[in-house]
Order: C-alpha cells, then structure tokens, then sequence
C-alpha cells in the first residue's frame, strides 16, 4: 500500500480524467439534471447550462485542479500551503465529505437493492406502490446493502491511487456511458397508448426535452432557469468538497492541465444530456407531462420502475441495465468522496492509508447506519429554513450542500481571486508550455462573478 511518505500519482491525462469525471458523473445527473430540464423550458435549460459550465464551471474546475497539482496536498493541507492563516478552509472542504459519505452510501446502497431485484427478475415487484418505502422504513435490509456498498468503495479505496481508483475508473466510466447510451438510444425507439386513445412516442417526449419551451418565459422565469442550471452544475462537477483537490495532487506535472478540464467538462455534460433523452423519453411515454415533474428519490425508484413495467417484456431488461448505470455512477462518485477523506488523514496525520480507510470506513458506517434508521426507529421530522421538512439524510444533505459547500467555494474564490491572486493558478496551468485559454475569463470570473453567483445561489439555497 502506499504510504504518504510517496505520495501516488496518475499514470497520466485519461487515469486522472476518467476518475475525475467518475467522480462528477454521479446520482446528481440521473436524478436531477432530467427533472430541472423538464421543469426549466427544456432546451433553455440545457442552453443554459453549458454556457455556465463553459464559464462559471470552468473556473471553479481549473481552481481546484490546479491548487491540488501546485500543493502536492488534498484539501485539508492544501490552504494551509499556500497560506497558512487559510488553513481554516482547508478544513471546512475536508468536513464535507465527512458528511457526504454516510448518506451517499445510504443511497449506494438503495440502488444495489434495486440492481439486485432486477438481477433476479423482480422488477414487477419493484413496480408495485409502496415498495420503496417499504424497504427504507425496514430497519436491518437497508443497513446490509448500504455496508456492501461502503465495503466496496472501501476496497477501491484500499488498494490505491493506481491500482484502485484508476483502474476501477477505466473500466467502470466507459461501461457506464455505453449503458447510457444503450438506454437513450432505447427510450427513443418506444411508444405507448394510454386508457383514453392517447398515444405518446419516445421522440416526442424527446422534443419537449431539447426544443426551447419559451412560452410564458418572463425575467423571473428566467432568472430562475439560471439560478437551477448554476445549481446543478456546481453540485454536479463536485467542486468545493476537497474532491478535485485531491484527484489534483495526483496529476504528473507534465499533463495537459487545460487539455484534461476541457475533456471533464465535455464528459460530465455529455453524460448529464444523455441521462436526460434517457429518462425524459421514457417518463414522457408511459406517464405523460405529469410524470415528469418527479425529482430524487422518487424518480429514481418510484417513477422509473413504473416505466419499465409498462414496457412490457423488454422493460426488466432495461430495467436492470438502468438500475447497473446508477450504481457505477453511484459507487465512481462515492470512491471519490472517500479518497478526500482518506487523503487529507494522510496528509495530514502521516497516516498509511490502510489506517485512514479503516478509520472513515468506520466513521462511515456508523453516519450511514444513522441515516437508514432515520426511516424507521430513528426517525423525526425536522423543519429547515428552506421550508422542507427533513429527516437525518436530509439534514446532513442541507448542511453539506445547502450551507459548507457555497460558503467553501466563495472562500476559494476570495482566496485565489485576492489574496494569492489568479496569477498563481495561471502560472500552474501554463508550465507545461501550453497557453491558458479562456484567461481573461477566468480572472473575471473568478474575482468577481463566481463569488456573486454564490453568494446568490447559498442565499437561495438556504430559503432566505
């Protein structure tokens, strides 16, 4: 194993690509990114947001990239490098994942109770009312898939920067996005004729995914799309959770840095777009408009195994193929919330990294046994600012991503835009040789308009 006395690295530009956007690639895409481009005017929000991941997604990407390549440090260390009065913020990154992990692994293993009911033939049964809830409301069957699915992002974990993460990437992302292609090209292909004569196709349904629905759009609206699609985008590329600053630290020097962002970028959107003409489609044929207004959870295990019962003989098939995308979108991202963790335990604490795994496997386990009973013998209801009411999962979910990870990344902004300024960043992408492209707006941005798009979207977020 590894020690921190050496630390690892990628073994070059596609290792620390594929893990990096294995790590963007997750829930979020499948289970958001469909529902707010429903909701959103279709097309608009897609114009949208890869606009924002062009520019705003861009600045953040390069940042936290390039701060974990300069400092040789995960999150927890790396602030404190470059400046140590900053250390702080260091430390706000790390606590992140610390939350993340439990409730991600929650949800892991929710989607490898599914992937195993399809596995065996009982996607009828996951179709039927009430399943879902049946099974989070049970107090032992839950725990069981979620420790399997730590296990296995432990093992992953475990074995390594090169022999772990790498490798496990390289084979998972490639095989998540030929299933989502698979699944897209399929949900195209259907039609479906309701009780009233209505009948529906997978390429309309299409239509009101990617065709701009500008009708009624006011300023409001519109300010509203952007604010969504800013969302999105920043919870979806993982940025301000230690994550990238960590895949960072284990990027060679001599990589293209610009060449890699531009291939994550393209790689996190893709997957996103796709994920939607996989899903929108397929919602749109079998439950109309007013099925397509579902988000998260219900999406994911309520709504779709509805759609693939109506599909007939085909839908358990496609069923289980869905159901085995999420769960490598879901175990890529989750190897990559641990390994902040683990990272920043080692270099900080001098830790091997047998014992830094072991120490937040445990912790992980304990948070996400938590969160399973937070359904059943654990469970409350607790009103948040935001106006939702919220059981443990939801209330670590409010805190990491509602509150640490825009104040996170405003201080990344402040700290790189005024008090080390870009030019530190720049310096970092451009020592390979290669010119920096899109610098001009990255000084701006990330002085000035990412801290204000923020700022805006942690006062949104929070209910204010």
């Amino acid at each position: 194993m590894e020690k921190n006395s050496k630390r690892n690295s990628f073994t070059g530009s596609l290792g620390f690509v594929m893990a990096a956007a294995g790590s963007a690639v997750g829930l979020g895409n499948i289970w958001r990114f469909p529902y707010l481009a429903a909701k959103d005017g279709g097309g608009l929000f897609l114009v949208v947001y890869i606009a924002l991941a062009l520019t705003f997604g861009f600045a953040l990407l390069v940042t936290e990239i390039a701060i974990g390549r300069k400092t040789k440090q995960s999150s927890l260390t790396a602030y404190g490098h470059l400046r140590p009065k900053w250390k702080w913020l260091g430390v706000i990154e790390c606590i992140i994942p610390v939350i993340i992990m439990p409730y991600y692994c929650a949800i892991g293993g929710w989607v490898l109770k599914y992937t195993t009911v399809y596995t065996v033939g009982g996607g009828e049964q996951a179709a039927r009312d009430g399943f879902f809830n049946g099974f989070i409301s049970g107090s032992f069957e839950s725990i069981i898939m979620m420790a399997v699915f730590l296990l296995a992002t432990a093992f992953v974990v475990y074995k390594g920067v090169n022999k772990g993460i790498e490798k496990t990437s390289k084979v998972l992302m490639p095989a998540l996005l030929v299933l989502v292609i698979v699944i897209a090209v399929f949900s195209l292909t259907i039609s479906y004729t309701d009780e009233s004569g209505v009948t529906r196709t997978g390429m309309e349904g299409l239509g009101k995914y990617v065709i701009p629905d500008l009708s009624g759009i006011t300023l409001s609206s519109f300010l509203s799309t952007l604010l969504d699609a800013m969302g999105q985008l920043f919870f979806s590329l993982s940025v301000a959770m230690g994550i990238l600053i960590t895949y960072g630290s284990y990027l060679p020097d001599d990589v293209d840095l610009m060449g890699s962002v531009n291939r994550i970028e393209i790689c996190d959107t893709l997957v996103a777009f796709l994920a939607g003409v996989m899903i929108i489609p397929a919602v749109f044929t079998f439950a109309g408009s007013e099925g397509m207004a579902a988000s998260g959870p219900g999406l994911m295990f309520v709504t779709m195994p509805k759609v693939f019962s109506e599909m007939g003989g085909a839908g358990h098939i496609v069923g289980l193929l869905f159901f085995l995308m999420v769960l490598f979108a879901a175990l890529t991202s989750a190897i990559s919330i641990m390994e902040a963790v683990v990272s920043s335990l080692m270099d900080r604490f001098g830790m091997s990294r047998k014992k830094a795994v072991i120490i937040e496997t445990l912790v992980a386990f304990a948070g996400g046994t938590a969160v399973c009973l937070g359904y059943n013998l654990l469970y409350f209801e607790l009103p948040l600012p935001n106006g939702t009411t919220a059981q443990i999962l939801d209330v670590m979910d409010y805190a990491s991503n509602n509150l640490l990870m825009p104040l996170s990344a405003i201080g990344m902004c402040i700290f790189i835009g005024w008090v080390v300024k870009p030019k530190l960043i720049i310096d970092e992408v451009e020592k390979t040789g290669g010119k920096m492209s899109r610098k001009l707006l990255y000084i701006t941005m990330v002085k000035y308009i990412a801290p204000v798009m923020l700022a805006v979207l942690f006062i949104k977020s929070i209910g204010i």
